[in-house]
């Protein structure tokens, strides 16, 4: 696969196929595929200081997906969330690649915070190759096991 071209933005400078097009992979994933009946949108999504970062490939299709929110919003740290990847286009690194965008902007953004996740619990080991630790015991989010995981500074 081709490398993707990252963007961040904020809500309010989403246009309308833009919004349409994160809102369906989101849905798709987290609603649709993981079967979990829940309140995809929240009012996170249209603050301010919510950054939006997308991933697409050279045809302009949103592949990869994750929503920073800043220190103070839902916690204490910076809240890496939404992490998502179509499912087409899995096991190629892109995850990988959505991670390390996603780092480089909450430093650009939020410098010297701790990252705070609520990371589905079979994916730990891949947060952890990025300098994530474990700080809670296993809980159901949405019907699925989650863990809490920080990154400190």
């Amino acid at each position: 696969m081709n490398p993707l071209n990252w963007k961040t933005i904020a809500f309010q400078k989403f246009s309308t196929e833009q919004l349409f097009d994160v809102l369906q992979l989101r849905v798709d994933v987290f609603v649709v595929e993981q079967r979990c009946a829940y309140r995809e949108l929240d009012e996170y999504d249209r603050h301010a200081e919510v950054r939006h970062l997308s991933g697409r490939n050279e045809a302009g299709e949103l592949i990869a997906y994750s929503r920073l929110l800043p220190p103070g919003l839902r916690y204490p740290e910076v809240n890496l969330g939404r992490f998502v990847v179509r499912a087409d286009s899995r096991k190629q690194g892109i995850g990988h690649q959505l991670l390390q965008t996603a780092l480089r902007e909450i430093s650009g953004c939020w410098p010297a915070m701790p990252i705070r996740i609520s990371a589905q619990d079979y994916l730990q080991g891949f947060y952890v190759q990025y300098g994530f630790s474990r700080v809670s015991d296993v809980y159901l989010e949405d019907g699925i096991p989650h863990v809490e995981m920080v990154k400190e500074v």
